[in-house]
């Protein structure tokens, strides 16, 4: 029962849940692609952990539009990570829109939550095997 004066949600974990039209073939793009293996798994789903936090990767029949973030990681070297991925095959997206345009595969972005304490952003986005897009940033402090 909650006694917190109906702040149901505050405390909770967040977990994001990508969908997969083909669960084998999201298994290796993240394994291959991204380094990352499941901790768990169940018929129809896959967990991951990264720093904390979880996400799952489910069998779906339905599919994301792609036109939004889905899902980032914040990252210390953004030019190192998109690198490495690169390396392994990753594509990351191109933008090109006024104001806001991706130069080598990373965006530079002005403005950040003031509780981050930065005054911007430099980020990047990729899609993984399932047309999930997926982002990855670094604060600049």
């Amino acid at each position: 029962m909650n006694t917190d004066g109906g702040n149901l949600l505050a405390r909770g974990h967040v977990a994001t849940r990508l969908p997969a039209q083909d669960l084998d073939r999201a298994r290796r793009f993240y394994s291959e692609k991204l380094g990352l293996e499941p901790v768990d798994e169940r018929p129809g789903g896959l967990l991951y952990r990264c720093g904390g936090t979880e996400f799952a990767v489910f069998r779906s029949a339905g599919a994301s539009p792609g036109t939004f973030t889905q899902m980032g990681w914040q990252v210390d070297d953004v030019e190192a990570v998109v690198s490495e991925l690169r390396r392994r095959g990753v594509v990351f997206e191109v933008v090109d829109l006024p104001g806001f345009r991706t130069e080598d595969g990373i965006a530079e972005i002005e403005g950040n939550y003031p509780s981050k304490g930065a005054r911007g952003e430099r980020a990047a986005w990729f899609r993984d095997s399932e047309g999930n897009l997926l982002g990855i940033g670094e604060p600049v402090t």
